[in-house]
């Protein structure tokens, strides 16, 4: 006789995201794009240009078989790969117009199955719920080793910071020479959206 299945908070969560995930990626189109180009195509919606290996390491999957879907991607006209103008030893692949409206069909096909459960499912107050919780499990889901990186980054930035260990900044504002705006200058925004 096998135990019962563990009821603690990480494995309701667990099984209760496989569950959810594994029936979306059954609601597909019948010519919708497998779920590894998928993967691919949105990553670089939501982050913009990127590098094949960059890539690789945000999705969790082998660089060589990141490798091949960038492949037949790029065959089918839904990403560029430009040699990086810094390293031209790497490539940059890019998102196409035609591979964003691939991506976009296909994602809106999967929220309208979503979309039509919520409403028959769960009330208002239900959906808000989730929506909520929705932020939670991406939080849960974010890189360890970029939250790692991150607080790295943010040390030197505070090491830099102390007197006498200016590196290169800009007189006045805090910033890096070669990257530095004018005050007020907003950022420019990686592409967003949500798969």
């Amino acid at each position: 006789m096998f135990p019962p299945p563990p009821l603690d908070h990480a494995a309701v969560v667990r099984r209760a995201v496989n569950r959810l995930s594994r029936r979306l990626r059954a609601e597909r189109l019948p010519d919708g794009l497998p779920n590894g180009k998928l993967a691919a195509l949105a990553h670089l919606y939501r982050s913009g240009p990127g590098t094949a290996g960059a890539m690789a390491a945000a999705l969790h999957v082998q660089p060589q078989s990141l490798t091949r879907t960038l492949a037949a991607l790029e065959e089918d006209g839904l990403v560029t790969r430009t040699k990086d103008a810094t390293d031209g030893r790497q490539y940059r692949i890019e998102l196409t117009r035609r591979g964003f409206e691939t991506m976009a069909r296909d994602v809106e096909y999967r929220d309208g199955w979503l979309r039509r459960r919520m409403a028959a499912e769960l009330t208002p107050t239900e959906r808000e719920l989730l929506r909520l919780a929705a932020r939670l499990l991406d939080r849960l889901a974010e890189d360890e080793d970029e939250d790692e990186r991150e607080d790295e980054r943010e040390d030197r930035e505070d090491a830099d910071d102390e007197p006498g260990r200016s590196r290169g900044r800009t007189p006045g504002d805090g910033r890096t020479g070669a990257h530095s705006k004018a005050p007020g200058t907003p950022q420019k925004e990686a592409a967003g959206g949500e798969e």
